[in-house]
């Protein structure tokens, strides 16, 4: 082993990580199923997708939830490349400079199941790069984590009541007996602020630090944000579980406000040869006065459709009444929609196709990455009783 503290140590960090990123990679695919399990059950659930958290155009439930799997299949990427950087021995490479005694890298590193040994003894027991690009990686876990935390939170609100967590994942008022307060994702967005803070403090550990000197005092912070990371994967695998939706409440949501009003403009230049930038003023005229009215899209009379058109361009409306109120219909919008990654449900139903290849793939390499450890160890088993 080069007999070195320096090269068992940065050995050790790196086994310990390479064990880190097969858990991470496993708790990954189990919320990705969770999410299409999920997903897959709500197709046919509308609710509004918002900018600024304002109502902007209808989508279904099964395809916001998707644009987390996607997000979370780019981490598992992430770990397969974070894998690759972090699986190379330094053992062998004793202070920093090598070692007189005949030691067989090539070997030490097979028996241990690394790719290979670091070219480089200096930077080997130098390097924490990898220590910095796995923090990096779960402080952009957490980000995406805590942008579902907090959707969670908001629709579960009276305001919005698109979700309701069931009562284990609840907490009640010491005072205020209808409280039921979603506590679990306030501690798991306050272990998200631990882990990111958590990986700043050691990148500001280890920014001056010299060659040669790789133990700066990261080992608690690693291996807490580490904790963390899986634990939070764990939970959210369990809310995403137990999460009930009300579909009706969302499409409520929706039917009060104007959000449909882009499909009304899209619907005039298709079928009408409107200019978008007119049928845009048309749309944006008709919310403004519904608004002023206090009334829903639907409950605009066919006078007002009219008048509006006439007042905004002078001319008479182009397409029939019944045209423009089935272009403010949310589920005809979410179906004329086109293009690849859309929320139209032909797409919608692809993607939850490729979905489930991705997971069987994921799990295929977690299988062979784990094959190929066992073997590694099986050998050192036999190494060592042939040593006997």
């Amino acid at each position: 082993t080069a007999r070195s503290r320096n090269d068992q140590v940065a050995t050790d960090a790196r086994l310990w990580l390479r064990d880190q990123i097969e858990l991470l990679e496993s708790e990954i695919k189990q919320w990705q199923a969770a999410i299409l399990k999920q997903a897959n059950a709500h197709q046919a659930t509308i609710l509004p997708g918002t900018t600024h958290q304002q109502h902007a155009q209808p989508i279904s439930l099964s395809y916001h939830l998707m644009a987390y799997f996607w997000a979370f299949q780019r981490h598992g990427m992430r770990l397969a490349h974070l894998k690759q950087m972090t699986n190379a021995s330094p053992l062998g490479s004793a202070a920093l400079a090598g070692t007189p005694f005949p030691i067989d890298r090539e070997q030490t590193s097979q028996d241990l199941g690394f790719d290979g040994p670091m070219p480089s003894a200096l930077d080997a027991t130098s390097d924490r790069s990898y220590v910095m690009d796995a923090l990096h990686l779960c402080s952009l876990i957490m980000l995406d984590l805590s942008r579902f935390a907090n959707e969670v939170v908001l629709w579960t609100t009276p305001e919005f009541g698109f979700l309701k967590l069931p009562d284990h994942l609840t907490t009640g008022s010491s005072i205020m007996p209808q409280k039921r307060n979603p506590r679990p994702l306030d501690r798991l967005r306050s272990a998200a602020t631990a882990v990111i803070g958590s990986g700043h403090t050691v990148v500001l550990n280890a920014h001056n630090t010299n060659s040669g000197m790789n133990d700066y005092r990261d080992g608690s912070q690693v291996l807490q944000t580490a904790e963390h990371a899986g634990e939070m994967y764990r939970r959210y695998k369990d809310l995403m579980t137990w999460l009930v939706v009300i579909p009706e409440r969302a499409l409520a949501e929706i039917d009060a406000d104007y959000s449909t009003m882009t499909e009304v403009a899209d619907v005039l230049l298709r079928e009408a040869g409107i200019a978008f930038r007119e049928g845009h003023h048309y749309a944006s005229e008709l919310t403004t006065l519904g608004r002023a009215e206090g009334k829903r899209p639907k409950d605009l009379s066919d006078a007002e459709l009219g008048d509006t058109w006439r007042r905004v361009t002078g001319s008479e409306l182009p397409l029939p009444i019944a045209r423009i109120r089935a272009a403010m219909d949310p589920q005809a919008m979410v179906a004329s929609r086109r293009g690849r990654g859309g929320p139209q449900p032909a797409e919608v139903e692809r993607m939850l196709q490729q979905h489930r290849r991705e997971i069987a793939n994921g799990r295929e390499w977690l299988r062979a990455a784990r094959a190929g450890l066992s073997a590694a160890a099986r050998e050192r088993s036999q190494l060592f009783e042939s040593l006997l």
